[in-house]
């Protein structure tokens, strides 16, 4: 299957007409019978020897689907290619595809992957790398953003999604709820592992070309879901094999997570329980679902907060030194505010009371997004990448929501970081708190709280993923039900497909751990290969710098491009 990509020469004079800096999406006029279209954008990443792309094929729901958006019977994922390497998919070396975390897009991976495949290039190997985005995603607006990033302007973001403002000729609708999403009850594990077979059964028709050519992964929840296509049999016959899960990759990769079916930590997983409790516990789990489709708390975790990590980063991105562009536009609602006292206050009684209240801080729009991604801020380990630290002002223990004696501690789980947490102290006009990136030598002076080796992923390479590639970081929507599968090896209606109970083991494996990040239960497959990542945190794993401060190239990529080329 091929389509005609659209040559770089005609981003390049788009560019040059005055959209720079701008995430710029070019449509594939002829679009091969089937519904697929495949759209290049272009990209500032200094790795500018990799071609990105977003494909979008049309795969419907199943005809008893709930009633949805046209938009969502269709499935799409990122594509990294090399500059140099062949067009086809099928003509690559090795095609890595991967599943996103929990509240995680398919932009998330941007600069892994291009790390990844621009590493094999230099081997003299051509790898692909694909982010597959979850379809829950179609009810996403990101008019707002990529309107801004063409503009250059943030207001016309902040206007668009706080405002009413106009964007490209639309008005931002508000975010979906209520019969909008109550489809998402069906957007359980079942569909998900369907629609990645569909993709690799749509780009690679040959069995035996996904076979050779496809290594199966993914980041996060990503790995669990992995490891149950890996034990899924697709038309229900154990006698036919052509459509196990197993079979449609040559091995597995897990991003600070393990390819293992079912959820985990170490020392910890989720018992298989016999068919008659699985039942009682599978529809009790299903009355849950229907009760609430998407994950979504009051607040820090629904729709209008994941959208604000992306406005965080297109702050960061367009005005990286210029103070509290995002924090003097925020809405004065009840989930902003919760969500800005929770991510930020230095103790419990900041939180309790608003006083000192953050939106008074001073602080660069860099500083912003590293306060609450940061892993010497964010408190919630999942969330955490290790991207420089605060400057320009002091800085003093943070102890909210939990202190570090206890976030540190093995009571803790992993679940709130390795590293300690500091909060700035001095709220005034006159102090300014800007942002050290990873690589800033004054790190080296940020006394008992980080050391360069702890710090691998740049600010700025941070922003960009969070609002250049057309399929987002985050994810506004995610489908309750998906969670509540992963924990039901035994449930009755998987009775029919999850079969291949040894899928996991069928294939070598390799795991990559971050040091901070979320402790998982081994795959307990041997050929598992488990690469240990100092200083690393739960996100770091996809957007470590390229080189190190070590003067070395980043591993994770490095590593997965050794796996994928057979080094």
């Amino acid at each position: 299957m091929r389509v005609r990509r659209t040559p770089l020469s005609v981003v390049s004079l788009a560019l040059a007409a005055g959209v720079v800096g701008a995430s710029v999406s070019v449509p594939v006029v002829n679009a091969e019978p089937g519904g697929r279209t495949e759209s290049v954008y272009e990209s500032s990443s200094p790795v500018s020897s990799v071609v990105s792309s977003v494909v979008t094929l049309s795969v419907p729901l199943p005809a008893s689907a709930p009633p949805h958006p046209s938009a969502c019977d269709t499935l799409s994922y990122l594509r990294w290619r090399s500059a140099d390497g062949p067009d086809s998919a099928a003509d690559a070396d090795r095609v890595l595809v991967a599943q996103p975390g929990v509240f995680e897009g398919a932009g998330a991976f941007d600069s892994v992957a291009r790390n990844t495949v621009a590493s094999a290039a230099e081997q003299g190997k051509h790898i692909e790398f694909w982010a597959l985005d979850r379809r829950s995603n179609c009810l996403e607006d990101h008019t707002g953003v990529q309107a801004a990033l063409g503009n250059g302007s943030f207001d016309t973001a902040t206007d668009y999604y706080f405002r009413d403002g106009e964007a490209d000729g639309r008005r931002f609708a508000g975010y979906a709820e209520g019969a909008q999403t109550d489809w998402l009850r069906d957007q359980g594990l079942e569909q998900t592992l369907r629609d990645e077979y569909d993709i690799l059964r749509l780009e690679f028709p040959d069995q035996a070309v996904r076979k050779q050519k496809v290594l199966c992964g993914g980041h996060s929840l990503g790995g669990f879901v992995t490891g149950y296509f890996a034990e899924w049999d697709f038309d229900g016959d154990p006698a036919t094999t052509d459509d196990a899960g197993y079979n449609q990759c040559s091995g597995y990769f897990a991003l600070d997570t393990s390819i293992k079916s079912g959820l985990g930590v170490r020392g910890v997983s989720f018992p298989e329980l016999p068919a008659p409790l699985a039942g009682v516990v599978e529809n009790g789990s299903l009355a849950l679902d229907t009760a609430m489709p998407v994950l979504r708390l009051p607040a820090v975790i629904n729709p209008e907060t994941t959208n604000l990590l992306a406005l965080a980063g297109l702050a960061a991105r367009l005005r990286p030194e210029e103070t509290n562009d995002l924090v003097r536009r925020l809405p004065e609602n009840l989930n902003i505010t919760g969500t800005l006292r929770t991510l930020l206050s230095q103790d419990l009684g900041m939180f309790a009371t608003g006083n000192p209240d953050v939106r008074q801080l001073n602080a660069s729009n860099q500083a912003v997004l590293g306060a609450i991604l940061d892993d010497n801020s964010q408190p919630l380990g999942f969330l955490q990448a290790s991207v420089g630290f605060v400057g320009g002002g002091p800085v003093g223990p943070k102890t909210f929501p939990v202190p570090d004696a206890i976030a540190r501690s093995r009571l803790a789980m992993g679940g709130f970081g390795d590293a300690p947490k500091v909060s700035p102290t001095r709220f005034d006009q006159d102090t300014v708190y800007r942002w050290l990136d990873y690589n800033d030598p004054a790190i080296a002076d940020s006394g008992p709280y980080t050391e360069p080796g702890s710090e691998v992923t740049s600010i700025d390479e941070l922003a960009r993923s969070l609002t250049e590639p057309p399929l987002d970081f985050t994810e506004w929507y995610f489908p309750s039900r998906l969670t509540l599968d992963l924990q039901q090896k035994t449930a009755p209606s998987f009775a029919h497909n999850h079969i291949h109970r040894d899928g996991v083991n069928q294939n070598p494996i390799i795991s990559f751990r971050s040091s901070g990040g979320i402790p998982v239960a081994d795959s307990g497959n041997p050929r598992d290969e488990v690469i240990e990542l100092p200083g690393y945190n739960h996100l770091d794993v996809l957007t470590a710098a390229a080189r190190q401060n070590n003067g070395r190239p980043e591993v994770v990529s490095t590593r997965l491009a050794d796996f994928a080329t057979g080094h």
